[in-house]
């Protein structure tokens, strides 16, 4: 693990390698799993303001779970996430032509609706974020319908930390990426 400022980081970000290979995976992320995206409170407060923006850029059965649950809903454990339809996709989730799940959110962003991007936790997927009372973990989460991602990755030897290089920035700011940077080529060095 490698310390910098409040964050423990697992130096699986800079040893492992990804990168998304959405002509593989169709954007599975958005579909599979048992629970929503993970929100930050301030997130879910900006869905539930901004929400009407977004409906245009959604599906009718995202529009009809988002009416039924709400912008955000509480998971299992008590933390806020993303509604689903019906036990399966993200209700933000919307699909193209071709079957691939993409982020009605980040659709509306794009078309101008609204300035919020996407949830931190898409943003930073493989990477999770967890808070403890004296520091934040900051992990690779690995899922096997990343497989093609990590080959990708590999192939083009492009670290996780550099896929992820924006997100973190937005999450933990310029000066911890840098130190992050400076922590890797430490690493790299014979």
């Amino acid at each position: 693990m490698l310390s910098i400022q409040n964050t423990l980081v697992s130096e699986d970000l800079i040893d492992q390698h990804f990168i998304c290979d959405l002509s593989h995976c169709k954007g599975e992320c958005c579909v599979a799993g048992e629970a929503g995206a993970p929100l930050e409170a301030d997130e879910a407060t900006y869905l539930e303001t901004h929400l009407a923006d977004i409906k245009p850029f959604l599906t009718k059965r995202g529009k009809a779970a988002l009416a039924a649950q709400g912008a955000a809903v509480k998971g299992i454990d008590g933390s806020l996430e993303t509604p689903l339809v019906e036990g399966k996709e993200c209700a933000y989730t919307v699909f193209s032509d071709s079957g691939l799940a993409q982020c009605g959110i980040e659709k509306a962003h794009k078309e101008g609706a609204i300035s919020f991007q996407k949830p931190i936790s898409c943003h930073l997927y493989p990477v999770r974020v967890t808070s403890y009372s004296e520091f934040v973990a900051v992990n690779y989460h690995q899922w096997n319908i990343c497989d093609a991602a990590c080959q990708f990755g590999a192939a083009l030897k492009i670290p996780i930390y550099q896929f992820v290089k924006s997100a973190l920035i937005r999450k933990f700011g310029k000066a911890w990426y840098a130190q992050l940077e400076i922590e890797a080529a430490k690493k790299r060095r014979p």
